[in-house]
């Protein structure tokens, strides 16, 4: 069982920058492909990034390209998920997600664990 948890989130007015964290428990983190997703109000929960086990391969929603950047520390059990250049629309809770290989993937439905998520609110 692998137990996920972000921070990071908050409040920051457009144009900002935040970073989230996503610190993962037991020692197959290494091997697992990781992800973010988020879910604004009243939206379906969407993919944002995912990276596999090196980090050396990344996949971005074309919402975000350009924008957020995901990475990882194998050696720290956490992913990233650094955010430029923020919008009003980035709004919504993020939620980091663990899947049990080692390639990216592109679909919630590959996931097998999920974070609790944490806020992050853009303001115009």
């Amino acid at each position: 069982q692998v137990q996920l948890v972000e921070s990071g989130g908050g409040l920051v007015q457009a144009g900002g920058s935040l970073r989230l964290s996503c610190a993962a428990s037991g020692r197959a983190f290494g091997t697992y492909a990781m992800g973010w997703f988020r879910q604004a109000p009243g939206k379906e929960r969407e993919l944002v990034a995912t990276i596999n086990w090196t980090g050396g391969s990344t996949y971005y929603a074309d919402s975000v390209k350009g924008r957020f950047t995901i990475s990882r520390d194998n050696a720290k059990n956490t992913v990233y998920l650094q955010m430029n250049s923020l919008k009003p629309e980035d709004t919504a809770v993020y939620y980091c997600a663990a899947r049990r290989e080692i390639g990216i993937f592109f679909s919630q439905d590959k996931v097998n664990y999920w974070g609790q998520g944490t806020q992050v609110t853009v303001s115009s």
